[in-house]
């Protein structure tokens, strides 16, 4: 058990009973009445940011997360699949578990955090960079704009679809941001 003294970022928390991740919180003294803590917390199980004003010195019950690490091995009709880096234990999950799960390719590794108490995966997050192949690209013609920010589509190898700089070509190696699914730079 825990109180509202010990909040820092990242501390895991159970939130009307779905395990919450502090986000932000600020403790709040007014000139008048008791003191409180404004928090914003991110659901760990749909990723939704929710708020809420605890009072000061409140108990809070801490939730036990893991994180591991898990390689990609492949997908089919039923979901992904991954393997344990250490244990070589495999696990299955549904698309819907994985955020961008069409920027991973086989063997990508992934960080996994579960429930300690109750041993179930709650978010499967990708690293934030990855290196993919352009397979398909419009080719980009010299003198195509006036702007340095001019994008066109281009489709990666895992079959996912991008916004790119005019100047990148088919076959090119580019990496990714998963978080916001933009390009970053040119892999040499």
């Amino acid at each position: 058990m825990a109180t509202t003294a010990d909040f820092k970022n990242g501390l895991c928390i159970d939130f009307n009973g779905k395990p919450c991740s502090i986000v932000w919180f600020q403790h709040v003294k007014p000139g008048k009445g008791g003191a409180f803590v404004k928090v914003k917390m991110r659901n760990l199980e749909n990723g939704r940011i929710l708020e809420n004003t605890f009072t000061a010195g409140e108990k809070i019950e801490l939730v036990s997360i893991e994180r591991r690490p898990y390689q990609f091995l492949y997908k089919d009709e039923s979901g992904f699949y991954f393997m344990h880096n250490e244990t070589y234990e495999q696990i299955e999950l549904q698309p819907e578990m994985i955020e961008n799960a069409d920027l991973m390719k086989d063997g990508q590794y992934v960080e996994m955090m579960f429930h300690a108490d109750e041993n179930r995966v709650l978010t499967c997050e990708l690293p934030p960079f990855v290196e993919l192949e352009v397979t398909y690209s419009e080719p980009g013609l010299k003198g195509d704009t006036a702007s340095t920010s001019a994008l066109k589509s281009a489709t990666l190898e895992t079959g996912a679809e991008i916004k790119v700089p005019l100047f990148i070509n088919q076959g090119e190696k580019i990496k990714v941001d998963t978080r916001t699914r933009a390009y970053y730079e040119r892999v040499r």
